[in-house]
């Protein structure tokens, strides 16, 4: 299970190649105002692994020992006439209450700089540092040197306080006690954030995360009873706190995936995985009394190698894709002449959730079939900008983000209920083409 968590957060985050990246755009509103930036079953499975990536950054050195503080903590709220286990659970929402306002504030505030990162992440020289900023939080994590915070400001977020207003303040400062560890972490997650730039989307990611993170506390706090059962402190949190140092490799390598080309990326994320399992499995010395540890970290690099092997084999696998015309009024008029639907594709090279389109759905052998057959595809490639004809199309459509996916039927007009904003699945796109081909009849 604890494993199981932390691969879960490495899920989590190589999924921010289906955020939406903004564009700097002149001030036009949508009819249906700004899509949300994942949807579906792939929000579904982010907020998931987001929220076991919170219960996994229990299990590092910095969260783990205050563990059994916090249940003692809680426990002691039960003394006094008239407490009892109500008081105690009364006091946990309060803990984990306290920790979502802190983080969920957090990421509202890092979605709210959403038009400036999105700006500055068009830069491949802003995309290259972000990266290298990730990879020196990284080498944190593996111990090279450690972050540090004042001393003052930590015995300042761990004093305590009487009645439910303690519970609460616990949870608002847990973030700044425990920073050396999970900040790292947490910076990651505010690049990526702040990249979507949805204030609601920041929300609901980083509330999801503080639920991760209180809720294997509040469960002990309840059942304390059960609280020497936990696995003893050892080697296995600094092998877990490496972990997640290989996570922001993984993050940093996926972020600077735009600057190379697209099967430069495959290759870079397969040697990372490769990398994270002969490092997590069988270089690192950390030692554990437990065989369970042992077998858990052989298994970590089997499933490392399982991942740089699927990476590996889906990049060679990829089909030649979809032939795009560039936009055009002639194109555009010859579409109408032959009666046949048109797909515009909003795009730039420096958008990950661009690239994960053309890596997996336009290269799908179904859709290139379909539109070979059936449709005009136009694309309009934004990576440069300042085009007065891309800015008009922009107005004219109302895009206010790429990738973005406009279909026209054979009249010309607009299907804006089919409209595309971030990454769809093959399935569901073939659903749309078949949509739009069916007004057309």
């Amino acid at each position: 299970m604890t494993m199981a968590a932390a691969a879960a957060a490495a899920g989590a985050l190589w999924l921010t190649g289906c955020a939406v990246a903004p564009v700097d755009v002149p001030s036009v509103d949508t009819p249906n105002g700004v899509p949300a930036p994942l949807q579906g079953w792939t929000m579904i499975w982010t907020l998931l692994g987001i929220f076991a990536g919170g219960m996994a950054l229990n299990l590092t050195p910095c969260v783990y020992p205050l563990i059994p503080i916090t249940v003692s903590y809680f426990g002691g709220r039960t003394t006094g006439a008239g407490a009892g286990a109500g008081s105690v659970v009364a006091h946990g929402l309060c803990y984990v209450a306290g920790l979502a306002v802190t983080n969920s504030l957090l990421g509202v505030v890092a979605a709210l700089t959403g038009g400036i990162m999105g700006g500055l992440l068009q830069n491949p020289l802003v995309l290259s540092a972000v990266a290298v900023v990730l990879v020196v939080f990284a080498t944190s994590l593996f111990g090279f040197w450690e972050l540090r915070l004042p001393a003052g400001l930590t015995q300042a977020a761990a004093k305590p306080y009487p009645g439910y207003f303690g519970s609460v303040f616990m949870g608002l400062t847990l973030g700044i006690v425990t920073a050396p560890c999970i900040g790292p972490f947490v910076l990651g997650l505010i690049t990526w954030v702040a990249g979507i730039g949805s204030p609601l989307f920041g929300f609901v990611v980083f509330f999801t995360l503080s639920l991760g993170l209180g809720c294997p506390l509040f469960v002990l706090a309840v059942f304390s009873g059960y609280l020497d059962r936990l696995p003893r402190s050892g080697g296995w949190m600094v092998w877990v706190r490496k972990l997640m140092g290989w996570v922001l490799i993984g993050m940093a390598a996926h972020l600077a995936s735009p600057v190379f080309p697209v099967f430069v990326e495959t290759w870079l994320l397969a040697a990372v995985a490769v990398a994270a399992g002969v490092h997590l499995g069988w270089v690192d010395r950390t030692m554990d009394d437990s065989q369970a540890f042992l077998r858990t970290k052989a298994a970590m690099g089997l499933m490392c190698f399982a991942l740089a092997a699927f990476l590996a084999v889906s990049g060679m696998m990829r089909g030649a894709g979809v032939e795009w015309k560039p936009y055009s009024e002639e194109n555009l008029q010859e579409a109408q002449r032959l009666r046949r639907p048109v797909v515009i594709d909003f795009y730039a090279a420096w958008c990950m959730p661009c690239r994960e389109l053309e890596r997996f759905t336009f290269s799908d052998s179904s859709v290139v079939e379909r539109a070979r057959n059936g449709f005009v595809m136009l694309k309009v490639d934004l990576t440069a900008g300042g085009d007065p004809l891309h800015r008009r199309l922009m107005q004219k459509y109302g895009i206010r983000g790429v990738p973005t996916v406009v279909f026209l039927d054979a009249a010309g007009r607009e299907r804006k209920d089919l409209r595309v904003v971030g990454y769809v699945p093959p399935e569901r796109f073939l659903g749309l083409m078949d949509a739009i081909s069916k007004a057309g009849s």
